[in-house]
């Protein structure tokens, strides 16, 4: 399907159609959630090429029905849906679930991204998008949730927490801390190179977010799972002009 017959104002640059290889039994499973029936399977089309196996919802409702079912890698979430929200649905998720959430939005305000970063998702793409750049994305955070076979096997302590880098587990005493995708990638950056600086570029996954209010947010919403006083954090604290420092036992 060409650019031109897309939905207005949502996506472009889609290559010609073609019939989409069958999926790897490992391929990973994207749930795609959208009230516009056109672009739900512009979408479908476009990321079973990209040899991922696809399912859609378009409401919240419909999502809840396969997420009752079947496990998901990933799910591309619009906000503006009729019902139940977008941020919604990411807020009730994110009582139960850490499966990664990409939300799309016509809000191109930093505030809307705010808001969505405080409700849990992991990243934020604003209409009109470009398809390349929206499989782009997905890669990359699936890539950030994969197992690291060359990760190190450490174990950083602070206060009454131990976080095992290689697996991204957040543990106080025999309870798992349940962590964002976001929040696990700057703990195991953070940890790794545990009392030096680590630049906010690298904890944001770009320069263009790292002057954005999104990095500050993220950091507030980790020091409240992990500091007594998050205004006067310990542990993780600010390395002025150069970005954040985890500060473990010694």
């Amino acid at each position: 399907m060409s650019a031109d017959t897309a939905p207005p104002n949502a996506v472009t640059a889609v290559p010609a159609s073609a019939a989409a290889p069958a999926p790897a039994d490992d391929a990973a499973h994207i749930l795609v959630v959208d009230d516009d029936r056109r672009l739900r399977e512009l979408l479908s089309r476009y990321l079973a090429r990209d040899g991922y196996r696809v399912t859609t919802a378009g409401d919240a409702a419909e999502a809840r029905r396969h997420l009752k079912g079947l496990d998901f890698d990933l799910i591309v979430l619009d906000v503006m849906m009729p019902g139940e929200s977008g941020i919604d649905l990411t807020r009730s998720l994110r009582r139960e679930s850490q499966v990664p959430i990409l939300m799309l939005t016509a809000q191109a305000e930093a505030k809307d991204r705010v808001l969505g970063f405080e409700t849990g998702v992991d990243d934020y793409l604003t209409k009109p998008f470009e398809a390349k750049e929206l499989s782009l994305r997905i890669a990359s955070i699936l890539r950030r949730v994969a197992p690291k076979e060359t990760a190190q096997a450490q174990l950083v302590r602070f206060g009454p927490f131990v976080f095992h880098c290689d697996r991204g587990e957040l543990r106080q005493g025999d309870e798992i801390i349940r962590l964002t995708d976001r929040e696990r990638f700057m703990l195991q950056l953070l940890a790794r190179t545990p009392g030096e600086p680590v630049a906010r570029e690298l904890l944001a996954g770009s320069a263009a977010a790292a002057n954005e209010r999104t990095i500050d947010v993220q950091i507030n919403r980790l020091r409240r799972k992990i500091e007594r006083d998050p205004a006067n954090p310990v542990y993780l604290q600010t390395a002025r002009g150069a970005g954040y420092r985890l500060l473990p036992e010694r």
